[in-house]
């Protein structure tokens, strides 16, 4: 029996208005940037703009994509966050206003943490496999937040990842097979109560690496591929330093040299953007292909390795090759300057969004207009949330 190629078709991406200089928090703090630029391996963060939030990035990150492929036989929206901003509606809906979407599509909300965007990925293989004749749109958009002056504090971030998952697809195509680990780990965790999420930070080291090896064995029990068949290896970045702490320990847990310049060269490119960006969830691991192909030398007809950790913890290791004439499709000019044009942040301004909180009393409360991206939360009224393009 043929089985038809599946993969993805287009890739786009989107992130803040504001960025914060790593410096700048580094000064305010009163320690050495270098604890923030070496140390976890991050430069600068994407903060959303008060008329921001995870629908306004995911509309941005979409839009380009039906702009160049229409909405035709798009039967599925799968829409991955862990910051959701209701707990029934799915966010994925209210991009029907803002770029168009068909109302002939399922549309759903998926959620375990980092690894939500890989769920949405894998379960739109499966329904394009069903029927290849479908498309299916999965975006990853998430803004990362925890405590002021907390640990986590430093690897804040934002942005959203679109992907067109097709048959025959231009970029990437998925290997059949995939390595599966889960474990019910308090390693990090958000209650309803909260606004920013908890972490015990050692365990969720711990809880990423043997969750990373243990994907890792179950790939290869499936068939999968060897680790030299690798041209990189594309991880979950909740701080680019993790990628390669993560490398490091799944090759030595397979008896291999943990060599710094073969580490460096699987991983580099793919830590590009995240390093600037910021964590940004469900949306880190593919935000690091978008910045693998932006960056690496032809990577035409050569497998690639995909790394996702969602604490709690769920995670996967599945493979793909890159598929020849790839570059044709990439949206690279694009990637840089939406990174490049973010405002920067001023360090009391950042406090202030930072500890804002969403209205709760049905009133009506229009929000500051600051974002110059193409979306904006324009007000929420009657406890409704009102967007708009610009």
């Amino acid at each position: 029996m043929t089985t038809t190629p599946v993969g993805i078709h287009d890739l786009s991406f989107a992130t803040t208005h504001y960025a914060l200089d790593h410096a700048v928090l580094a000064d305010r703090l009163g320690v050495d940037r270098d604890k923030f630029y070496i140390g976890i391996g991050q430069e600068k963060m994407s903060v959303a703009a008060a008329d921001e939030d995870i629908v306004t990035i995911a509309a941005a990150a979409a839009q380009p994509i039906l702009a160049r492929h229409g909405t035709d036989n798009i039967r599925t929206v799968l829409l991955a966050t862990e910051t959701g901003v209701d707990q029934s509606k799915a966010a994925g809906l209210y991009l029907h206003s803002l770029i168009g979407l068909p109302n002939t599509t399922r549309i759903v909300e998926l959620k375990q943490a980092c690894y939500g965007g890989t769920a949405g990925l894998q379960f739109a293989a499966g329904l394009i496999a069903r029927d290849p004749s479908q498309r299916v749109l999965v975006i990853a958009a998430d803004i990362a937040k925890y405590e002021l002056d907390s640990p986590g504090e430093p690897t804040q971030g934002g942005a959203a990842v679109a992907m067109l998952v097709s048959a025959n697809p231009a970029i990437l195509q998925l290997d059949p097979y995939s390595g599966l680990y889960s474990a019910d780990i308090q390693d990090f965790w958000r209650p309803n109560y909260s606004t920013t999420a908890m972490v015990d930070g050692k365990t969720s080291v711990n809880a990423y690496q043997k969750a990373a090896q243990e994907a890792w064995t179950d790939y290869r029990r499936q068939g999968g591929r060897g680790l030299a068949e690798f041209a990189a290896f594309c991880y979950h970045q909740p701080f680019t330093k993790m990628a390669y702490k993560a490398h490091r320990h799944l090759l030595e847990s397979q008896g291999h040299t943990a060599d710094a310049a073969e580490i460096a060269a699987a991983i580099d490119h793919t830590t590009l953007y995240n390093r600037t960006v910021g964590n940004s969830y469900t949306a880190s691991l593919y935000l690091g292909l978008i910045s693998l192909l932006d960056h690496a030398d032809d990577l035409s007809d050569r497998a690639l390795a995909f790394i996702s950790y969602g604490s709690g913890s769920v995670a996967e290791f599945f493979s793909g090759t890159v598929q020849s004439g790839y570059r044709e499709h990439l949206r690279t000019d694009a990637n840089r300057q939406a990174i490049g044009t973010r405002a920067p942040l001023g360090y009391d301004r950042y406090r202030e969004l930072h500890e804002a909180r969403t209205p709760s009393d049905g009133m009506y409360h229009a929000t500051l207009e600051e974002t110059a991206r193409p979306f904006r939360l324009s007000a929420i009224s009657g406890h409704k949330r009102i967007y708009e393009s610009r």
